[in-house]
């Protein structure tokens, strides 16, 4: 009922930046919470930024400063702007969302395939 795909991923040299962007998609749900989690080689996926239906927003302490997330509500997307990107950033990034899906608005989590982000010294 809910689909996320991302966008936007690839190679940039560290101090750059990129534009990761996630669409839902499907038929009969509403989005409440979205995010981006990420997860490196050897690591546990980790959430990097969250952001509420109202706006508010959170994000893990090693991103403050040079991460931002955003969504438009209408088209149902999240939006990770990153810059003065690190080596250390490297990970496969996945957008989740909660949403409610059905006539009885049950509540589930979704999460797109992953886009790659590669950050070079």
């Amino acid at each position: 009922q809910v689909q996320l795909v991302e966008s936007g991923g690839g190679l940039v040299q560290a101090g750059g930046s990129l534009r990761l962007s996630c669409a839902a998609s499907g038929s009969e749900f509403s989005i409440e919470t979205m995010g981006w989690y990420r997860q490196g080689s050897g690591n546990e996926r980790e959430l990097v930024a969250l952001i509420d239906s109202d706006g508010t927003t959170h994000y893990t302490d090693s991103v403050k400063g040079r991460f931002t997330i955003s969504r438009d509500n209408a088209k149902n997307s999240v939006y990770l702007q990153m810059n003065s990107l690190k080596p250390e950033d490297t990970a496969v990034y996945y957008c989740n969302a909660e949403a409610q899906v059905g006539v009885f608005r049950r509540n589930i989590k979704a999460w797109g395939q992953g886009t790659l982000v590669t950050v070079s010294s």
